[in-house]
């Protein structure tokens, strides 16, 4: 999210990242897409699967990576970084953020804590 609260870069992260195995194509969102939270604003291939890009917000989108249409293996060197991000979002100010307070999971840690999948979780889903 950046610093104002109003933008959000949307991408994969470093454990998706290895597991899609080379990136060879990224499917990129249209600037000023209005999306809903849960839509697939693009996809992502590789030599081992495809796989959709879900917005985990509400909002339009205001920036897309054009870099990756070169170079998608972009992703896979820095999927959580500057290289590999995939689209920037201006969260929709009716929903507030609300979208991304996740509430803490009393007991639980890692990825389930913050309200992500599993690693187990991760693996059923791609294999859907």
């Amino acid at each position: 999210m950046s610093s104002d609260g109003k933008t959000g870069t949307v991408g994969i992260s470093v454990y998706a990242a290895k597991n899609l195995g080379d990136v060879v194509y990224v499917e990129l969102p249209e600037v000023n897409l209005q999306a809903t939270r849960g839509d697939a604003i693009g996809a992502v291939e590789s030599v081992k699967s495809a796989s959709d890009i879900m917005t985990p917000v509400s909002g339009l989108v205001v920036g897309v990576n054009e870099a990756l249409q070169e170079s998608p293996a972009l992703i896979n060197k820095d999927p959580e970084g500057e290289g590999g991000w995939i689209a920037r979002i201006e969260v929709d100010p009716a929903k507030g953020g609300k979208e991304l307070n996740v509430p803490f999971q009393e007991g639980a840690e890692g990825e389930e804590a913050l309200g992500l999948m599993t690693e187990v979780e991760y693996g059923q889903f791609i294999a859907e």
